[in-house]
């Protein structure tokens, strides 16, 4: 053990405490160390003139490493004094990204390894190095949705994109009705007047799945998914897709479920309860972007699909996986929305799907199945809930942009 001469030191201790470490030349020792500087959010700092480092091809290293030279050894302390804590935080939060994408198992560096020899071939669609080297990375930014990154919602920030498609739910581009029901289609002049198109698609094979598909009628970044019974009035449309606007990578909604673990049964659970933290938002009354359609067909095994489609059920559980799975971050709930689901079952509406004694059941298998295909349980629990400015203040209601969604 080439450790023995510091018995007084923890090394694992040590490495994740230091901003930087070296990394020498060396056959086997130089890679394992970098990969070791990575895992713990160390900066690498490369002495070793001439080394190919891995996925150089795609990765940008100098955004999360130092390259020096071997030949300067002297002047290393001198360069690691003279970087700043920002440009410190970045190099490190960059070493984690880098870690988690594409080289914290050996089925994402395979997988990395595929996509990059793919790009070469069909160098037509390949993905831009934005993609790589920005969350969420290029195993999740699929080229044949689109190689311009102003298409993904995880680079609006970056790019400095604002979807001003519409600024009022009158200005809906589009209403989509899939309908995936046995009963035929009712004639078009049953079909309620609107003051926007109308298009109705019918699901050919009423599989649940089918309502993530990447449709082409929808032009728009956004999509507000809503269920047949989802009752949402023009006020809570109106922020909650302002709210999207500036979170266009989350799922932005309403009706909050959470996750837990059951120690006594050794699983994941699922609970409707309303409590003080929250980790999905079922796409029930949700906005999302389109760019989530396209990955839940593309991306997501076609077990898991088939699964969906045979429970007639947590198809909204499945994208919540995902898209949490994608952005490392929670979902938002906004405002305080009590009746949903249960106002329309007091009401008598037996055909639903929620009145099936066996649909929590269900649900609470579907948390385990989806969670051992990604490997972990990527939703994450929030306690953030986003409300109108003087929601509920004790003001005039004529100072209060969003008026009907106190009397709801």
């Amino acid at each position: 053990n080439h450790f023995s001469l510091c018995p007084l030191f923890d090394y694992q201790e040590l490495l994740h405490n230091s901003s930087f470490c070296l990394v020498p030349r060396g056959r086997r020792l130089g890679s394992f160390r970098f990969l070791e500087a990575l895992q713990a959010a160390c900066i690498p700092v490369i002495l070793s003139n001439g080394w190919e480092l891995p996925f150089s091809e795609v990765i940008d290293w100098r955004k999360a490493a130092i390259i020096g030279d071997e030949r300067l050894l002297l002047q290393v302390p001198s360069i690691t004094r003279s970087v700043g804590r920002d440009r410190i935080l970045a190099l490190r939060q960059q070493t984690q990204f880098l870690w988690d994408a594409y080289f914290s198992s050996v089925t994402k560096i395979v997988l990395t390894t595929l996509e990059i020899i793919h790009d070469r071939v069909d160098s037509h669609v390949s993905r831009n190095r934005l993609l790589w080297n920005s969350l969420p990375g290029g195993l999740y930014a699929l080229p044949q949705y689109s190689t311009d990154p102003a298409q993904f919602p995880f680079y609006y920030a970056i790019l400095g994109k604002y979807d001003a498609s519409a600024t009022k739910s009158s200005c809906w581009m589009l209403i989509v009705v899939l309908w995936n029901c046995d009963k035929p289609l009712p004639p078009r002049n049953k079909w309620p007047s609107t003051s926007v198109p109308l298009t109705v698609i019918e699901g050919q094979t009423k599989m649940m799945s089918s309502r993530f598909s990447p449709h082409d009628v929808i032009l728009t970044d956004a999509i507000l998914s809503l269920d047949e019974d989802s009752v949402l009035s023009t006020n809570e449309v109106d922020f909650a897709f302002l709210v999207w606007q500036s979170f266009p990578e989350r799922i932005v909604g309403y009706p909050a479920r959470s996750h837990y673990w059951d120690s006594l049964r050794s699983r994941w659970g699922y609970t409707s309860k309303w409590t003080n933290d929250y980790s999905m938002v079922l796409t029930g009354a949700a906005f999302y972007h389109r760019y989530y359609h396209y990955l839940f067909t593309h991306y997501v095994p076609a077990s898991l699909l088939t699964m969906v489609d045979h429970m007639a059920n947590c198809e909204d559980i499945l994208m919540n996986f995902l898209v949490s799975a994608v952005t490392k971050q929670p979902p938002i709930k906004v405002t305080q929305k009590k009746q949903y689901k249960e106002t329309m079952m007091s009401q008598g509406s037996k055909s639903s799907r929620w009145a099936d004694p066996d649909h929590f059941a269900q649900r609470q298998t579907c948390m385990n199945a989806f969670s051992h295909w990604l490997g972990f349980m990527p939703l994450v629990h929030s306690q953030m809930r986003l409300d109108p400015v003087l929601f509920r203040d004790q003001v005039s209601i004529l100072r209060k942009k969003y008026r009907d969604i106190e009397k709801l």
